[in-house]
């Protein structure tokens, strides 16, 4: 195991970092456009600040959470002891990239193993090789005038067949990875077998709640952009919006208007498009209404779009069937199921049905009428995030971290504890030099000294004007029933001295 990268020289590493992704965003943006359909607005936005702003946050705060913290109590075990805690980087880490975001994600997962000290291999997504390949450039140009740097990270083909055999044939410490659940459920077997720690960031399928109290129309537009932003595709992203029967009308009313003057959106590549728009249809065939009216064939999309197969139009259908997949969350695309409900209760219950969390919301104007239904969504949500009145947006805060469960996958990213988890606690003791090891068991006396100790808060019951002593093997000689003492009664200093008939009945 190579020896601990110096903390001052990964926190210069990551300023030199943070400068090339600013002075290079414009390059980054155009191929995050080019390969995976972004607008050069959400490439600036929705992947670079947020990188920018994590870089910021790590500068700021990891020198505090990576040094060393010393651990204080441990009555007598204390005694004659420091105990300190450290942090100590896990050693190799693999980076499996995603494409939906293929600069932010990646680029924080780097940041972050770098910054716990780490070395890192990345593997890039095949569907963003040339985004990523140049962003892993940047990351290593930073380490060349760093000499204990040089090296510490190393890039991949970015094919799925080498993924595999990256997995399969080098040796590491953790596995990174963000994906789908299928996907992550492979990589998790093989972890399984060669027992390496993994974190998958796997999909969400999170519902959007809004109650009777709601600003309904204030929550169909927070809605509508989280269904809509990344054309779908963020594993935070609603899927469906339960909505209490009280603030319906104005919901539908305000998501009707955004979804017909919606744009096209385009998707990562055809088969995305056309099996979110199969979703939809599906459910209009179990029941459901297409908000506008009629769903857009998407081949007339694809006509007006000039034959562009991976674009569509935002899609709300209401009253959607529980048991579609569109409702279900089946797709990765700019579509959201809508279903009206009398209660909390009942949206909880097809909630607790889908089985992936990731980003809950929940939107309410919090009347003391409602707590109780806001405080039961949160502890009943599933989630590891809840947005309250809000959707996707503050989840960009760099302090944030997120984690699935189930086939959301498992582990954390970002934030304080996504930081920590690349890392291995290591607890370092010190014990004075005057402190002696006992070698034998001690005598009778000293063990029922200990005895009377250890019960010591349990000795008395201190009322308005008298305190009991209860009855103990070593005082029950002197006791035929509880006795009493007034607060000013004195007491002898060798009351509790025991006697050698007393230490025989302690030992």
């Amino acid at each position: 195991m190579r020896d601990l990268l110096p903390i001052a020289d990964r926190l210069r590493w990551l300023r030199r970092f943070r400068d090339a992704l600013k002075s290079h965003n414009a390059e980054l943006c155009a191929l995050a456009s080019e390969e995976v359909g972004k607008t050069a607005f959400e490439a600036l936005t929705a992947d670079i600040l947020p990188l920018v702003a994590s870089c910021n946050w790590h500068l700021r705060h990891a020198r505090g959470l990576l040094g060393p913290t010393r651990v204080r109590g441990g009555g007598l075990f204390g005694l004659g002891h420091s105990v300190e805690r450290r942090r100590m980087p896990v050693g190799r880490v693999l980076i499996i990239a995603t494409w939906n975001y293929p600069v932010q994600l990646l680029g924080i997962q780097l940041v972050q193993a770098i910054v716990a000290g780490n070395t890192v291999v990345v593997k890039p997504s095949e569907r963003a090789p040339r985004t990523q390949e140049r962003l892993l450039a940047l990351a290593i140009e930073a380490t060349r005038e760093i000499p204990s740097m040089r090296g510490a990270i190393e890039a991949r083909a970015s094919t799925r067949e080498e993924g595999a055999r990256v997995l399969r044939e080098e040796c590491f410490d953790h596995v990174v990875f963000t994906g789908s659940t299928a996907v992550g459920r492979a990589i998790a077997e093989v972890c399984a077998a060669r027992l390496i720690p993994s974190t998958l960031e796997l999909s969400g399928s999170d519902t959007a709640f809004v109650l009777a109290d709601a600003d309904a129309k204030a929550a169909a537009r927070a809605i509508f952009l989280g269904f809509t932003a990344n054309a779908g595709q963020t594993c935070m992203a609603p899927r469906r919006a339960l909505v209490e029967r009280p603030a319906l009308a104005a919901f539908t009313d305000e998501l009707a208007r955004l979804v017909a003057g919606a744009r096209c959106v385009r998707l990562v590549d055809a088969a995305a498009a056309r099996t979110t728009h199969a979703a939809a249809a599906a459910a209009i065939a179990a029941g459901g209404r297409p908000i506008t009216g009629t769903l857009e064939s998407q081949v007339n999309t694809v006509d007006r779009q000039q034959r562009d197969l991976r674009a569509m139009r935002p899609i709300a259908i209401l009253d959607c069937p529980a048991a579609t997949d569109l409702f279900r969350g089946k797709h990765f695309g700019p579509a959201i199921a809508v279903r009206a409900v009398d209660s909390m209760e009942e949206a909880l219950t097809l909630h607790a049905e889908i089985g992936q969390y990731l980003a809950t919301s929940v939107w309410t104007r919090g009347n003391a009428s409602r707590n109780g239904d806001l405080a039961r969504a949160i502890s009943r949500c599933g989630s590891s995030l809840v947005h309250v009145n809000s959707v996707l947006l503050p989840s960009a805060h760099p302090g944030i971290s997120l984690g699935g469960h189930g086939a959301s996958g498992w582990g954390v990213s970002r934030g304080n504890s996504g930081l920590l988890a690349l890392t291995r606690e290591v607890t370092v003791t010190r014990t004075s030099r005057f402190l002696a090891p006992p070698l034998q068991e001690p005598d009778a006396r000293v063990l029922a000294w200990l005895s009377r100790l250890i019960a010591w808060p349990l000795k008395q019951s201190v009322g308005p004007t008298t305190r009991s002593v209860p009855v103990t093997a070593s005082n029950q000689a002197h006791h035929t029933e509880p006795t009493t003492h007034t607060a000013a009664a004195p007491r002898s200093v060798d009351a509790h001295t025991p006697s050698p008939r007393e230490s025989e009945v302690h030992a």
